[in-house]
């Protein structure tokens, strides 16, 4: 984990891009010190977290899971009749899970270092209980992304490619017929992949969405907030960072004042998480220390 000093930062913006979203109006917002995973939470941490505890995940409890549909074998594709409708791309595969990420017929032992996917914000609770930590809220992990640059898109200012050079596991092409991956990736990446912010961390942006301990609502204020948590309860949590499927053409969400949700049994391929620690908090393990 890295220590993070906190204090002071604006969050959201007052230029929306995606304003259904709730990402502005922009706000001073106070944290206090915490800690935050450097990297996203990776399959070989779930994996000793699911060994030493016995735990099932939801989709493992469910049998399925969202898959996106280019990453599917033709085999597992021709047992499949039903589609997300607004989202065609995504299909439910039976028996996909964070163990096969695309469903029975694959697994994670070539990527013991890519992010887990296919766990819920319950599922991401439970680990960060186990290992002595919690979910960072949404005013911590913004302020952790933009690692002391103001008003920018992205944790290295606002340039996608700074001098030519890929930072970040996204879309490139025509979403959602063509990746050409000229980052590297198809899918998943590893999670110490690129470079880091400034505050050392590594894929803030892009790879998979991370979950926020907050409660979703697109209405904020414009006043200033110090450690804001969102409202008391809701029915979908927020989720920040973007994922590998983003594309400026549909999902411009690889910002880090953007935003998005989902009710925290839900699990897919691009969704995954990374702890914090508040610093009165002992950790009870050494991932990440």
């Amino acid at each position: 984990m890295v220590f993070l000093r906190g204090g002071h930062f604006f969050m959201g913006t007052d230029k929306p891009v995606i304003r259904a979203d709730g990402e502005g109006p922009e706000r001073q917002v106070t944290v206090d010190p915490f800690y935050l995973d450097l990297y996203e939470v990776s399959n070989s941490d779930f994996l000793e977290f699911a060994s030493s505890t016995g735990y099932v995940s939801e989709a493992e409890r469910f049998g399925d899971s969202f898959v996106f549909e280019t990453l599917i074998s033709n085999e597992t594709k021709e047992g499949i009749t039903q589609a997300v409708a607004a989202a065609p791309w995504w299909l439910p595969v039976k028996e996909a899970n964070w163990k096969h990420p695309e469903g029975p017929d694959s697994n994670i032992n070539d990527r013991l270092d890519h992010p887990v996917v296919h766990v819920s914000w319950n599922d991401a609770s439970a680990f960060c209980n186990w290992a002595g930590r919690r979910l960072p809220t949404e005013a911590e992990w913004e302020f952790a992304c933009r690692a002391g640059l103001e008003r920018r898109l992205f944790p290295w200012g606002n340039k996608l490619t700074p001098h030519d050079k890929h930072r970040m596991n996204i879309w490139q092409g025509d979403f959602p017929v063509n990746n050409t991956q000229e980052d590297g990736f198809f899918g998943t990446a590893p999670v110490d992949s690129f470079e880091p912010n400034a505050y050392g961390l590594y894929n803030m942006i892009g790879n998979v969405w991370e979950w926020t301990q907050d409660w979703w609502t697109p209405s904020h204020t414009a006043r200033p907030l110090t450690n804001p948590v969102g409202p008391k309860s809701g029915k979908d949590k927020v989720k920040k960072g973007g994922s590998y499927l983003c594309h400026k053409s549909y999902c411009y969400r690889y910002r880090c004042e953007a935003r998005s949700y989902n009710t925290p049994d839900s699990s897919a391929g691009n969704l995954g998480f990374r702890c914090a620690r508040s610093v009165d908090s002992p950790s009870t393990d050494g991932h990440h220390n």
